[in-house]
């Protein structure tokens, strides 16, 4: 693998230049998990790396209880198959659960794990692969906490007989127990203007909980939120998809992994993406102060997920540098 990573740096010149740096030399490590022979070897260390391989073999070789979240977006049925080879809607669940008992062997009691995923249409109706899939997910093991929504803002038009576009994906919330991890005050959003004029003159209603008149058990204090400017957000993520590799199908945004790793773990926590594509939940992870592991099939696509690491890296080193 050493001597691909040399050919590799004698090509690119930007390569070259961004592992001038002694302090952060990823590109000539990057390992591979299989012998000449294919038969699979256990990395040394799985702490701030990108591994070419199998999740299900790479995570085997990893401890209990290790990870402290998990943020992925798995192929979608029938796509990348160039890539990934496809997976059908029909035997989709039965393909991604040996791969989510993996994650629930890794990930830490306080941990959290985010998919990302949607589902396909399949001769004119949605497919309900999804829907099986969590179902599946809750009998193995994982509480299903939450759900949000990614929406995506800059979404082009499009025209189908008998649907509009797709406009938003899931971001599912599984977790091991249900006490984990949260730090919400990390993800909080300006109150906005309504504050304006809805807190200017309260009604004596306004100042007691006010439960739900159907009898639901929700209820609001709306002068509770008197002098804020900042409040927890909602669960529907209003973020612009992103492309950095032109020739990944994924458009998954760097904003997307930040949120979430704001809000479920700490410095120095350990970020996993076993479909780690272009490496765009990795660079969150680095950006924040986190360790991080990406796991993917393609040798290319581990590459360029190094490259961005590293030109991560060597950019927060340069603004450190200009701030003193």
């Amino acid at each position: 693998m050493k001597e691909k990573s040399q050919e590799y740096d004698n090509k690119s010149a930007d390569s070259q230049r961004i592992r001038e740096p002694a302090h952060f030399d990823l590109l000539s490590q990057m390992p591979s998990l299989f012998d000449e022979q294919n038969v699979f070897v256990q990395p040394a260390s799985y702490l701030d790396s990108i591994i070419v391989g199998n999740c299900e073999q790479v995570l085997d070789a990893l401890p209990d209880n290790c990870v402290d979240l998990i943020v992925t977006s798995p192929p979608y049925a029938d796509q990348r198959k160039s890539t990934y080879g496809g997976i059908s809607p029909d035997r989709y669940v039965q393909w991604f659960m040996p791969k989510a008992d993996r994650f629930l062997r890794v990930l830490k009691p306080t941990g959290t794990f985010i998919l990302n995923i949607k589902e396909r249409v399949v001769d004119g109706e949605r497919h309900t692969y999804v829907m099986e899939l969590v179902i599946e997910m809750r009998r193995h093991g994982w509480f299903w906490t939450e759900e949000y929504m990614w929406h995506k803002k800059n979404s082009h038009p499009g025209k189908w007989p008998n649907r509009f576009r797709d406009n938003w994906e899931h971001l599912f919330q599984f977790n091991k127990t249900k006490k984990f991890k949260m730090f919400q005050e990390n993800v909080m959003v300006p109150v906005g203007d309504w504050a304006a004029s809805r807190l200017k003159n309260l009604s004596e209603t306004d100042k007691q909980r006010d439960n739900s008149r159907v009898g639901s058990g929700f209820g609001k204090n709306i002068s509770n939120w008197v002098g804020r400017d900042m409040v927890y957000p909602n669960n529907v993520l209003h973020l612009a998809t992103e492309c950095y590799n032109r020739q990944h199908s994924a458009t998954f945004p760097v904003a997307l992994p930040e949120w979430f790793i704001k809000l479920f773990t700490e410095a120095g926590d350990l970020v996993l993406d076993p479909f780690n594509g272009s490496g765009t939940t990795c660079v969150a992870a680095k950006r924040l102060n986190r360790r991080f592991l990406g796991i993917d099939l393609s040798e290319e696509y581990c590459r360029k997920a190094l490259e961005r690491v590293v030109r991560e890296e060597v950019g927060s080193h340069i603004n450190q540098d200009e701030k003193q």
